[in-house]
């Protein structure tokens, strides 16, 4: 493929990621908001603590083996075939284990409710396991109109579903279905677009040919998860549904924002390394542009986001959901530089490398649970922060400093100096600083919140926007371009 052409479809894949994440965060938020109005921060809660279980299971399930098949050269359908196989026998074996598990996870939790909560919600990730080659293929080919469509009907459909059993009182049960129908319409919709299906072919060879990579790939895809769902999970015995709901509704509401940027370059990152090569000097003008890029939309719109907290749980969710402003500001600091660390480690699967990818997940994943065990076992505070707020401040802290630890081993692939990156990232983070700083400055008097919410996001695109464009930033105006041109 020709660097020209390879350029186009990059971009086309980012404009198609930008779309799907986007339509993804606000489906999410409009949905979001009409649960928050009627379901209570305990029925949160109780979906919240099974999410790690979830999660973990799905991993073992996928193994890894989507990674290792947009990576590996020359796919046949036979290793298509044999990873379909062997992901839905091992999706059986893991159900009928968990199963078994759920009343011990009832007992963790102290609610017998969950035994057949648990039952119901696991059967989301054996239907995902239908959809994982179907999926590999679209992301393999760079066709991400394709995924998009696929993401944007299913989460209508498992939305509206979610929406109508809350309303008949199933309550948390509306939420679990969701997540069913979720992936279910995925596996169904991926099906279509990507117009494969498996033969009858197996053959244990493929699958132990990628399992050397794919198993470091599963290994941390758990860790993620034990990072991402930790406090839900290890916060089960020393706080309440009710606390443990104002975090899990404040993150995923960070998760919205931070997904948007992360899904516009986690599902193009590695493709686009992998088809570039092996020459050094183009890894690191494309490394640099897809930072820049992630810089450029991620800083605004995360310090954004943090920026109208309030507005948006008073005004939108309720004065009920109140104690979720500190949570979600503080997630959402560090949920500005989780799509940088996503695209650090997609480079470096990209290059083969998941050995280093998974124990730098390993570690921080530790780091956190040390976090949370001594924050709530020696109740700790610092500069007013205490509970899960200074559990949320070490971990956000955590994860931002490691981002030196993932530049040096881009570093030491491709010599991409450290002062490079940070010049690269540097002027969009203070402009987003400014801005948001600027914004509250001049929106200080307003008191109505609907117009102060409308005012600061006006204010603050108009400011970011109106001196990047005053400073002739090329990232601007090659993405202006780029959407004239659409």
């Amino acid at each position: 493929m020709s660097q020209e052409s390879l350029k186009e479809k990059t971009a086309k894949g980012l404009f198609w990621g930008a779309m799907n994440s986007s339509l993804m965060q606000i489906l999410n938020a409009v949905f979001g908001m009409i649960l928050l109005w009627i379901l209570d921060p305990e029925d949160y809660g109780m979906v919240g603590v099974l999410g790690i279980y979830s999660a973990i299971a799905q991993n073992i399930q996928e193994s890894g083996f989507i990674s290792a098949l947009i990576n590996r050269k020359n796919a046949t359908q036979r290793d298509f075939s044999s990873v379909f196989w062997f992901n839905i026998v091992v999706g059986i074996c893991i159900y009928i284990i968990l199963w078994m598990c759920a009343p011990l996870i009832a007992d963790y939790n102290h609610d017998d409710r969950l035994i057949w909560l648990s039952r119901y919600t696991f059967l989301g990730f054996f239907c995902a396991s239908f959809s994982i080659v179907p999926r590999a293929k679209l992301m393999k080919e760079m066709k991400a109109k394709e995924l998009t469509y696929v993401t944007i009907a299913a989460l209508l459909t498992s939305d509206i579903l979610g929406i109508v059993m809350a309303l008949c009182g199933m309550k948390y049960w509306g939420i679990a279905s969701q997540a069913i129908i979720y992936v279910s319409m995925v596996s169904i919709l991926s099906w279509a677009y990507s117009h494969w299906r498996p033969s009858f072919q197996f053959s244990i060879q493929p699958i132990k040919e990628m399992f050397g990579f794919s198993c470091k790939i599963l290994i941390t895809n758990i860790f993620e998860n034990v990072n991402k769902y930790a406090f839900e999970t290890f916060l089960a015995g020393s706080f309440s549904k009710r606390q443990i709901g104002f975090y899990t509704n404040a993150n995923k509401w960070n998760l919205m924002g931070s997904q948007t940027v992360t899904g516009m370059v986690q599902d193009i990152a590695q493709p686009m390394f992998v088809q570039v090569g092996d020459d050094p000097e183009r890894l690191r003008r494309a490394f640099s542009k897809m930072l820049r890029f992630t810089s450029f939309v991620a800083f605004p719109a995360m310090f954004g986001f943090a920026l109208i907290a309030p507005e948006i749980v008073r005004g939108i969710m309720g004065d009920k959901w109140a104690n979720s402003i500190p949570l979600l500001r503080l997630l959402c600091i560090g949920g500005a530089f989780l799509p940088i660390s996503r695209l650090y480690s997609k480079y470096i699967i990209s290059r083969g490398k998941s050995g280093i990818y998974m124990w730098n997940t390993i570690i921080i994943s530790l780091l956190v649970i040390v976090d949370l065990l001594c924050v709530s076992r020696f109740h700790w505070s610092f500069l007013g922060f205490e509970g899960i707020e200074l559990m949320i401040l070490i971990y956000v802290s955590i994860n931002i400093l490691w981002l030196l630890v993932w530049h040096w081993f881009v570093w030491r692939d491709i010599r991409l100096g450290f002062f490079k990156s940070f010049i690269d990232i540097l002027p969009f983070l203070l402009l987003s600083i400014a801005t948001m700083l600027a914004t509250h400055v001049i929106t200080i008097a307003i008191t109505n919140v609907y117009i102060l919410l409308i005012a600061k996001i006006i204010i603050a695109a108009a400011i970011y926007v109106g001196v990047l464009w005053f400073m002739k930033s090329d990232m601007l105006r090659e993405s202006v371009d780029f959407l004239r041109k659409k």
